[in-house]
């Protein structure tokens, strides 16, 4: 299912008798993918920002080793290549793949400060929304990377699942990821995430069935030290 623009983040504030006349004015197009088409390839220009209107992607990079490192997840209503449309000289560093069929809302950002310069109706709210969106998706990169920088898999676990409890208001989450996935984005072998998550929840830190996790420990509770 969708999303309808008026409900994302980029729109928000943007009168929906607007949205028609303000896609037209920017030079807004949309585009189908379908599930492992690459929707953004990592060395690519990028003049333009997209939006995802449905389906999942991930922002993935190969490492060294050639194994792919999932940097973020991506649902309906989320930003892509926000933080470059800007800057159309410089390549993508990540690669945005579909992870099943997807449709996406591709904005020029010339187009867009051309909108506000024409006084189209909407582009300056949507402008103004661009910028909260671009610093919104540059404070995720740190969270993503104090996940990824802590020493242990037990620490990365748990930085991961506690920002999704926050997130979610709620001690239980369900995860859009599998075992394998989850792997690759917490940069883990899965063997070892595997033994860490059974050993977690011998410990009484989590619970978890499939998708499904649940943070048992008191917030603020020193974790046990792991066997990692």
């Amino acid at each position: 299912m969708g999303i309808a623009l008026a409900d994302t983040e980029l729109f928000a504030g943007v009168e929906e008798g607007e949205i028609a006349v303000l896609l037209q004015g920017v030079g807004a197009v949309s585009r189908r993918y379908p599930a492992g088409a690459r929707i953004l390839g990592e060395g690519e220009g990028v003049s333009s920002f997209g939006l995802l209107l449905s389906g999942r992607a991930q922002a993935v990079k190969e490492d060294t080793q050639g194994r792919s490192v999932i940097l973020a997840l991506l649902k309906p209503g989320d930003a892509i290549g926000i933080l470059l449309a800007a800057r159309p000289g410089r390549p993508s560093p990540v690669t945005v793949r579909a992870v099943e069929e997807a449709e996406t809302l591709h904005l020029p950002f010339a187009g867009l400060v051309a909108g506000c310069q024409k006084g189209c109706p909407g582009a300056d709210r949507l402008l103004y929304n661009y910028v909260g969106v671009a610093a919104e998706k540059g404070l995720l990169l740190h969270e993503r990377i104090d996940c990824l920088l802590r020493p242990t898999v037990r620490e990365k676990v748990l930085a991961y699942l506690r920002r999704e409890a926050a997130r979610a208001g709620s001690n239980t989450v369900s995860l859009p990821l599998d075992r394998a996935a989850m792997a690759d984005y917490l940069h883990v072998e899965r063997s070892a995430l595997s033994r860490e998550l059974s050993r977690m929840r011998r410990d009484g830190l989590i619970d978890f069935c499939k998708h499904q996790f649940s943070l048992l420990q008191v917030e603020g509770e020193k974790p046990p030290v792991s066997h990692m």
